[in-house]
């Protein structure tokens, strides 16, 4: 059996077709205006048994296309463990969320979720990349190669926008004021991770996983083990194809 996982996410669309315990394909495409159309032509050529999707667009993806529904949170928990059967949590930063996943032996033990405010998503590094006209892999590079870093007043997107400008314009070097990005929104996830209680081994899914500026400061703030898969973006969709497959 072929089994298809779409992860339909607010920026990107995942697709992943796993059959006798391995992936045979994946592809990541953009959302678009009109994420079914785009869901049907990633799909378009692809033979499968049985359709799971997950992610921000999973209600209206799924009817269109005669698939079943998944929770993110239980997407990645079965990407996680399938990836490192050590796991214990997962933390995924996307483009317009962030989750923090403790993994039991039945699946999900406990979990919290950030979608009402963009500081400590992917949406919140790209607008403050742009702020200081770099683009992502340049913006985390800048943090890297930083020596000091300035510590933002605000994590509201709006607000710490107007201040990197206003840092800029004082004469701030950006390799401090980016660290200083990457500290606040490590600090952010950090403190939703404490909450929830974070297990060794760690595993950091989602396009913020990319950035290994964030990895590292991550690792640093919750003190474990952090392993990225080769592929951190199609985690989700990874998952509900592992579901999809039992």
């Amino acid at each position: 059996m072929i089994a298809a996982g779409l992860d339909v996410g607010s920026r990107t669309i995942k697709l992943v077709l796993f059959a006798e315990g391995k992936v045979i394909h994946s592809a990541v495409a953009d959302s678009g205006l009109k994420p079914v159309d785009r869901c049907r032509k990633i799909l378009e050529g692809r033979s499968f048994d049985k359709l799971m999707v997950t992610g921000y667009g999973r209600d209206l993806v799924a009817p269109e296309l005669s698939g079943a529904t998944i929770s993110e949170i239980s997407a990645q928990a079965a990407a996680a463990r399938w990836l490192f059967p050590d796991a214990g949590s997962v933390i995924d930063i996307g483009g317009q969320d962030s989750k923090v996943i403790r993994l039991s032996a039945a699946g999900v033990a406990k979990f919290e979720m950030n979608d009402r405010c963009a500081a400590g998503t992917g949406k919140f590094l790209e607008i403050m990349a742009r702020a200081l006209e770099l683009s992502i892999d340049d913006f985390a590079q800048t943090a890297a190669d930083a020596e000091r870093s300035v510590t933002l007043n605000s994590l509201c997107t709006v607000f710490a926008e107007s201040e990197v400008v206003s840092l800029i314009n004082k004469g701030e070097d950006a390799h401090a004021i980016a660290l200083g990005l990457h500290q606040a929104v490590a600090a952010r996830v950090g403190s939703m991770a404490k909450r929830v209680g974070m297990a060794d081994r760690l595993v950091f899914s989602g396009g913020g996983a990319k950035n290994p500026c964030l990895v590292k400061l991550l690792g640093e703030k919750l003190n474990l083990r952090i392993s990225v898969p080769d592929e951190p973006q199609i985690t989700a969709a990874l998952g509900a194809a592992i579901i999809a497959s039992r």
